[in-house]
């Protein structure tokens, strides 16, 4: 997938390094649970490069398309609600998962501040309603995360509520496809 800026792929076994890039980092982990260990990271590779249904659900690398530099991450993934992580033997190649699918998505910092994450957020939530089919999408969110709650709001997501997700709980947003559509058709005068 494209956007006048980036390529979204598949995330692979290749991409251990913009997996450790990520993840290692503070700046990127502050919100998101904390930093890994490498090893950490090379030991999750496996499930984190699962795909389900027919590979629309699942985690893509993002990379500038003039420097061809992997600069972040984005998923659409079964929401944990009780559990700290992603049940990822819940991907299965021909099913959809139950329940919320989440949209989620992470840059290096070098790459903040300039409409990227709005910019992914737009081309993954094309791709849920108009190739993956889902009806909804959800996206949580760390209380005290003010960009990324700006770039949900940006998308036309709407807050929900606090509800028990990723083992704690976090503010709920949510976008159904109806509303989505509807963002998108032109207005007329």
């Amino acid at each position: 997938m494209h956007t006048s800026r980036l390529s979204l792929s598949p995330l692979t076994p290749d991409d251990i390094d913009l997996s450790i890039k990520l993840w290692t980092d503070p700046k990127v982990a502050h919100f998101n649970g904390g930093v890994a260990t490498e090893a950490e990271l090379r030991r999750e590779m496996p499930l984190t490069t699962r795909r389900g249904a027919s590979g629309t659900i699942g985690i893509w690398c993002v990379t500038d398309r003039d420097s061809g530099a992997k600069i972040g991450s984005t998923y659409l993934l079964p929401l944990p609600t009780t559990q700290p992580d992603v049940d990822y033997a819940s991907l299965e190649p021909g099913t959809r998962p139950a329940g919320d699918i989440e949209l989620g998505y992470f840059l290096t910092p070098s790459a903040w501040g300039c409409g990227l994450a709005t910019e992914i957020s737009r081309r993954m939530l094309r791709f849920a309603f108009e190739t993956a089919g889902l009806d909804d999408v959800v996206a949580a969110v760390h209380a005290d995360n003010v960009a990324s709650k700006r770039v949900l709001a940006k998308a036309g997501f709407s807050y929900e509520g606090i509800v028990p997700c990723w083992g704690e709980s976090y503010p709920l947003y949510r976008l159904s496809s109806e509303d989505w559509s509807a963002q998108q058709a032109p207005v007329s005068r």
